[in-house]
């Protein structure tokens, strides 16, 4: 664990006011919504997310919460003291192609720089495969006459006359927004600064991005494609940022708007709105921290962090208390698609969720997914024209999901127009029974998810048989037993506000920012002089932000890595650092140390003989404002005695299940499948022999190995 910096705390500052606090992750079929309440404890709410105005299922959300207080919206929101947004406007502006109209402005002889990008191909041998148009097409890429050398000399004088002219070219064209990415301003970014203010100067209103602004790394491609997916992406999060605060504003929310960013942390809404990159990942980079939030610490050193929605399954890790990040976070297929060339929670997506469609192809094969029926029009069982079968209809129509207590009864589920979808879609042309067709639903969507589960641990040396496996998500425990006994993991936890797991851990991030350098230097003849400069200049941005922030943070830090690699290994992986500077050859020894240890966790082998290359200098800064772990779930529940229903498994057939109310359970108490443990929010299948119980922190904490002894 690297070792933070402890900043000083301002004395002055505002925003202290104790409220209600609210956490909203906006996916692809609901809104998920936690309140944090005055008492310290915390309540849930879903509301169906509207695809064509994620910001109406917010406000749907929060009239919810507000009817159930017995408030009106506008007394309610009146009480909040900040609200933190997890969006994926951005994802979703990137994939249906409705950024900005965006200008690449680069040096002179280097036009190709997106096109060239970095990846190939997953079939090496698939031709048939063509490779992704450049993400700012050569129409809309100019090159500029200038050249500064990688020791940050100027070796051709910027032209600025060309410059201004051709500004003057891009009005004509309708561009929205400019990318400047030079080479080498990472090391001197007069030519970068010099175009933005000629960029002010006469296209003004216009947004821009500067390369050395937003992403300072080594790495033309990644640097030119984070710069313009910010540039690019910068008028449709300003409006859509500005439109949520009026929205909200207008229902009597007074309190502070903050987003959710890829890094795992939250920014000011008007501050990201000016670096809307860090939104691309904006809702799943929550999980891992929800995760965090909840797990025992006894538990495993390693989490798996599985979130499971209507839409997708997102798949993280949790490693000895950190969460990993990657650079390399792609656009969609890996290797064959863009990626964006910035430092995020390092997650994995697959099209399987409860919304996921089951089908079989000419050929007889069964598939589930990628396909989503989303919210609109959802499962054949919503009623809402829904009508090729998905996973939740699979799971009513085997008992898992209570059809007359869907969003605890808010919302009455159709399990006969299930059933039917299931015979016609998949049993009929498989030649099954309905309950067999719809367990094969349920098995293969559980194998889609162990196997992305698999890229994410096993490619990383990690043995799943050595860890626990968090389920999130509405439609996480319908198979968390059957994901876990498939990875052999020992326990599976099911936090109590595990529905919501998203904005659960929304809900206790920091304020963040990540601060970044380039200076390379070797171990064998370390510039410690250099590299403390670097350090020095990265605290400094540190305790800017820390300033800007406008609360008064019970704990401000600063968590310190670098990214580091063998001389002449072509990639670097990050390493935290044990303290904050350099004081002499011992804490470069250290640094080495670490190197290595940490190259063999990611790879299962290292070179302890070799020295290491340190490229980029990362200081991330937290500072806290709110409680480090979420209160206890306060929902009133039916006491009353425990009921059965029917549910069907694969090979034991239709059998009497125990129906558990989870809010109703106490650490006393002991599940024994086959059992439904229920919530308002979610269903959870306990298979038979399995063992279940609750722990001080109100996570179902189920034990696997109690099937197998």
């Amino acid at each position: 664990m690297n070792n933070p910096t402890n900043l000083p705390r301002q004395t002055d500052s505002v925003g202290t006011k104790a409220g209600l606090r609210f956490a909203v992750d906006t996916g692809g079929t609901f809104t998920d919504l936690i309140a944090g309440e005055l008492d310290g404890s915390v309540r849930i709410y879903k509301a169906p997310t509207t695809p064509t105005d994620p910001a109406a299922g917010v406000l749907d959300a929060l009239m919810i919460a507000a009817e159930q207080a017995n408030e009106s919206l506008t007394d309610y929101l009146g009480r909040a003291e900040f609200m933190v947004h997890g969006t994926t406007h951005a994802i979703n502006a990137i994939v249906t192609g409705r950024t900005a109209r965006t200008a690449f402005v680069t040096t002179s002889g280097h036009p190709d720089t997106l096109v060239f990008r970095e990846g190939g191909r997953q079939e090496a041998f698939n031709f048939t495969v063509p490779y992704p148009d450049p993400f700012v097409p050569k129409s809309l890429t100019y090159e500029v006459g200038e050249r500064i050398l990688r020791d940050g000399s100027i070796r051709t004088p910027l032209d600025e006359d060309e410059v201004v002219d051709l500004i003057a070219s891009l009005r004509p064209k309708e561009v929205e927004a400019v990318a400047v990415c030079l080479l080498w301003s990472i090391v001197n970014p007069a030519h970068e600064l010099a175009i933005g203010r000629l960029i002010e100067r006469h296209l003004p209103g216009i947004p821009f991005t500067l390369s050395h602004q937003i992403n300072p790394s080594i790495r033309e491609y990644r640097r030119a494609m984070s710069t313009c997916l910010d540039a690019s992406l910068k008028p449709i999060m300003g409006a859509y940022m500005s439109g949520l605060e009026s929205r909200l504003d207008a229902a009597g929310f007074k309190g502070r708007l903050l987003v959710v960013t890829s890094q795992g942390g939250v920014m000011d809404a008007t501050h990201v709105a000016r670096s809307p990159v860090h939104l691309i990942n904006s809702g799943p980079s929550m999980g891992p921290v929800g995760a965090r939030a909840y797990a025992p610490a006894d538990v495993s050193d390693t989490l798996i962090v599985g979130d499971a929605g209507g839409t997708t399954f997102d798949v993280s890790l949790v490693r000895a208390g950190r969460i990993p990040r990657t650079r390399e976070t792609w656009l969609g297929r890996p290797l064959s698609s863009h990626m964006t060339g910035m430092p995020s929670v390092d997650t994995k997506s697959i099209g399987a969720g409860g919304g996921s469609i089951a089908w079989v192809d000419k050929g007889g094969l069964l598939h589930v997914g990628p396909i989503s029926a989303g919210a609109v029009p959802g499962p054949v069982a919503y009623g809402q024209g829904g009508t090729r079968p998905t996973v939740t209809d699979a799971a009513i129509v085997l008992g898992y999901i209570d059809a007359s207590f869907f969003l605890g009864g808010r919302m009455a589920l159709d399990r006969q127009a299930a059933a039917s979808a299931i015979h016609g879609a998949v049993a009929d042309p498989l030649d099954l029974t309905v309950e067999e067709a719809a367990a094969a639903v349920v098995g293969l969507a559980t194998e889609n998810m162990v196997q992305a589960i698999m890229g994410i641990t096993v490619n990383q040396g990690i043995d799943p048989a050595d860890a626990a496996f968090i389920a999130g998500g509405g439609a996480a425990g319908l198979n968390c037993v059957p994901i876990g006994r498939r990875l052999g993991c020992h326990t599976v936890l099911v936090p109590e506000t595990g529905a919501v797991l998203a904005a659960a851990g929304a809900l206790v991030s920091d304020l963040m920012a990540h601060n970044q350098a380039m200076f390379h230097t070797d171990s064998r003849a370390f510039d410690m002089d250099g590299v403390n400069a670097i350090l020095d200049r990265l605290e400094t941005r540190c305790h800017a932000f820390a300033e800007s922030t406008g609360v008064d943070p019970s704990v401000v830090t600063i968590d310190w890595s670098t990214e580091a690699r063998y001389p002449d290994q072509a990639w670097e992986i990050e390493v935290p650092m044990r303290a904050s500077r350099f004081d002499g050859p011992g804490d470069v020894e250290a640094l080495v140390t670490d190197f290595h240890r940490t190259h063999q966790e990611v790879f299962a082998v290292n070179d302890p003989t070799s020295a290491i290359e340190t490229v980029g200098w990362n200081a991330t800064v937290r500072c806290r404002i709110g409680a480090p772990h979420l209160g206890r779930l306060n929902t009133p529940v039916d006491m009353s005695a425990m009921l059965q229903r029917q549910a069907y498994f694969a090979g034991l057939g239709w059998v009497d299940a125990a129906i558990h109310r989870f809010e109703a359970l106490t650490e006393a108490d002991t599940v024994i499948g086959p059992a439904i443990v229920e919530s308002d929010f979610t269903s959870i299948v306990i298979d038979p022999g399995v063992t279940a119980r609750r722990d001080q922190r109100g996570t179902l904490v189920i034990d696997i190995r109690s099937q197998e002894s």
